[in-house]
């Protein structure tokens, strides 16, 4: 199913709101962005804006058997993947976010994890782990710390802003917490 691209009208007025989580107990995996775009606000689904490379990245890191359209975001919890953000308010831009709704969003994903119980939380976004998990020298990968019992690994945000990891890279790095999470 294609989605309805958004007016600037819609944009606008999606500025705030939240979008349901992706969630079930035991994943294998719940994939944490930063927070929803408003793209993803309107249309209601995650890693919606085109030029996102979260479903490219999924697939060719082996997480997905074909590359999923956002609107399949469904078929990801077959597969046992989730989607949730670490701060649920849509923005035109996540530098629009403050360091007490990143920790805020920290107290929420504790909460989320306790209920679900993934195997492991991807934090899409290494400023907003630094941020929120109050780990301003942590890196990608795998973190010494759980949550909740649930093992932590943080990995490049996937939107086609973040000129610094191209495809090959995040298919790579998500390829590493795939392996990973396949033999816990």
């Amino acid at each position: 199913m294609k989605l309805h691209r958004p007016t600037k009208d819609e944009l606008f007025a999606a500025t705030g709101r939240t979008m349901p989580d992706l969630l079930a107990p035991d994943l294998r995996v719940l994939f944490c962005g930063i927070n929803p775009s408003l793209y993803s606000a309107v249309v209601g689904v995650h890693f919606a804006r085109p030029g996102n490379r979260f479903w490219p990245s999924l697939h060719a890191s082996g997480f997905t058997p074909r590359r999923l359209q956002p609107s399949e975001q469904a078929e990801l919890l077959g597969l046992g993947l989730g989607i949730t953000n670490v701060v649920d308010r849509a923005t035109a831009s996540a530098d629009m976010l403050g360091a007490e709704e990143y920790a805020e969003g920290a107290k929420s994903l504790l909460r989320k994890v306790k209920r679900y119980r993934p195997k492991y939380l991807a934090v899409l976004g290494l400023g907003a782990y630094r941020t929120g998990f109050a780990r301003p020298k942590a890196r990608f990968g795998p973190q010494e710390e759980t949550l909740g019992g649930t093992r932590l690994w943080v990995l490049p945000n996937p939107s086609g802003l973040n000129a610094s990891y191209q495809l090959p890279d995040l298919a790579r790095l998500y390829g590493e917490l795939r392996r990973a999470a396949e033999t816990r």
